[in-house]
Order: structure tokens, then C-alpha cells, then sequence
């Protein structure tokens, strides 16, 4: 009997599912969606809610226990810097999957896995991209930088040196 054995197996061993789900979820987190076969998508969901989960906590222990989860780096930086943080008042349902037309070379029911409250990578206006980068530099876009050094304008009559 199969009773509270509800991993979907996915026709892998356990290491190579693992790893699939890892590179799953860190596509998730560095592109906003991903497009994917629907049971995927369902096996890839509980492993993403745990890493927002373990983001939310905030913690150097739990961003260690993503980054043992997950295996890169920069996805659990961008977990934990800015998904995180737009799920904070959020209880749980972090992603959605919505489902599209089958896969025509196998027929297989494909899915989108996406992010429920991020807004999608490109859906920033040029604008506020603009100003949150200037944010991020921390000078202004608006005001000119300040010329380092003056010189005198050539017409300008200059004392000659003796």
C-alpha cells in the first residue's frame, strides 16, 4: 500500500528529481515563470513555497538551508532580497500554475508556474526602471554630475608667468 507516500516519482531517481526540482525552482526565482509540463509544475510548487517560506524567516540558518536546497548562489540572494519581501503579508499560495494547450510533439499537458504577488522581469516601466536604478547608484538621473575641475575659458585673459 502506497498510504502517505505522495512524492510524485516523475520516472526519476530520487537524486536526479531533486536536482530537476532545484533548477526548477531557481528558473522560477531568476525569471518570475516558467513553462513546464503541469506535473512538474505541481511537484515543483511545494518546493518553491518552502524556499519563500524559509525567505520570509529571513535568517543566515535559513538562507543556508536554501541555498543546501537549491544549489545556486544568486537564485537564493534574489530569493531572499526580493521575493521574499513582496510575500511578507502573504500566509502561503506564493505561485500559481496556469495551464496551456498540450505539447504538440508528446501531447503532454504543459503549465505556466509563476509568482502570485512579483510582478513579471520585463514589466517594469522604462521610467521607473530608470529611477529605481538611480535608486540603486544612488546619484540622481535628473541633476548633472558636477564637473570635477573648472578650467578658464580660453577667451578669458589670463596673467602670463613670469
Amino acid at each position: 500500500m502506497r498510504h502517505l507516500k505522495r512524492t510524485a516519482k516523475l520516472g526519476r531517481t530520487g537524486s536526479h528529481r531533486n536536482a530537476m526540482l532545484a533548477n526548477l525552482v531557481c528558473s522560477l526565482i531568476k525569471h518570475r515563470r516558467v513553462i513546464t509540463t503541469i506535473s512538474k509544475a505541481k511537484a515543483a510548487r511545494s518546493v518553491a513555497e518552502k524556499m519563500v517560506t524559509l525567505g520570509k524567516k529571513g535568517s543566515i540558518h535559513h538562507r543556508r538551508l536554501a541555498a543546501a536546497r537549491l544549489h545556486q548562489e544568486d537564485a537564493v540572494r534574489i530569493l531572499f532580497n526580493e521575493i521574499a519581501p513582496t510575500q511578507k503579508s502573504r500566509p502561503g499560495g506564493y505561485t500559481r500554475i496556469v495551464r496551456m494547450a498540450t505539447r504538440r510533439g508528446d501531447a503532454a499537458e504543459m503549465a505556466i508556474l509563476e509568482w502570485v504577488d512579483v510582478p513579471a522581469k520585463g514589466s517594469i516601466a522604462p521610467a521607473a526602471e530608470s529611477a529605481a536604478q538611480s535608486a540603486d547608484t544612488g546619484t540622481a538621473t535628473t541633476a548633472p554630475a558636477a564637473p570635477a575641475e573648472t578650467k578658464p575659458a580660453k577667451d578669458e585673459a589670463t596673467p602670463p608667468s613670469a
